[in-house]
């Protein structure tokens, strides 16, 4: 990899505020960003969409291969279902693998990127730069999904606790390309901080490995 390109990876459970820290850590680099779980929220709600299964490997991973970039922009990736099924398509690994390629290109152009997801720092860019695996307890994580699916549709707390808990079992137990920290990641735990002290966090953490 050119070692003018700088490349920041940051992995976490759903609702850990991984995405919001990753856009304020490009801004503050000067750098682009991927949020790559809308990778996978795209191929669920294409699936959704033509009625197939995304349960069904070849029926996920044909929808992957024609991914557009259009298809980041569908108004229905936000959605509790899509959610919910993005982790059902990520456990496919011919999905995976289709949508590797597009994170590493988009992470080497110049100047660089900031990419977030649950298995940036392992797989997708194990010689990143800079590393940091976000997380919070789940109760916490929970009533932060809540509160902005709340706003959009009646849906109550449990339930949206126990999608973030399944979903953290289907992320985590995976056999391919399982959410996990990296070993050279620094952790950084949110669920007693603002997002202005998170966002100060990530940049002191990420300053100090690219300064070692």
């Amino acid at each position: 990899m050119n070692t003018d390109i700088l490349t920041i990876a940051i992995d976490g459970p759903a609702a850990s505020g991984k995405g919001t820290i990753a856009r304020a850590v490009a801004a503050k680099f000067g750098l682009r960003h991927l949020d790559t779980g809308l990778l996978y929220r795209a191929v669920a709600a294409r699936c959704l969409q033509a009625q197939a299964d995304p349960a069904d490997p070849d029926a996920a991973t044909q929808i992957a291969q024609t991914l557009k970039p259009a298809d980041l922009a569908r108004s229905d990736l936000r959605s509790a279902e899509t959610g919910r099924m993005a982790s059902v398509v990520a456990a496919h690994p011919p999905v995976r693998a289709a949508l590797l390629r597009w994170q590493r290109d988009f992470a080497v152009e110049a100047p660089g990127a900031v990419l977030d997801g649950r298995d940036i720092g392992t797989v997708v860019l194990p010689d990143a730069r800079a590393k940091l695996f976000v997380t919070a307890e789940a109760d916490v994580r929970a009533a932060r999904r809540w509160r902005e699916l709340s706003q959009k549709s009646d849906i109550a707390y449990r339930d949206v606790l126990r999608d973030i808990e399944e979903r953290d079992a289907r992320d985590a137990g995976r056999a391919n390309a399982p959410m996990r920290q990296a070993d050279n990641a620094a952790t950084l735990n949110t669920t007693e901080m603002s997002i202005d002290r998170a966002v100060d966090e990530a940049v002191r953490l990420i300053d100090a490995q690219l300064t070692a």
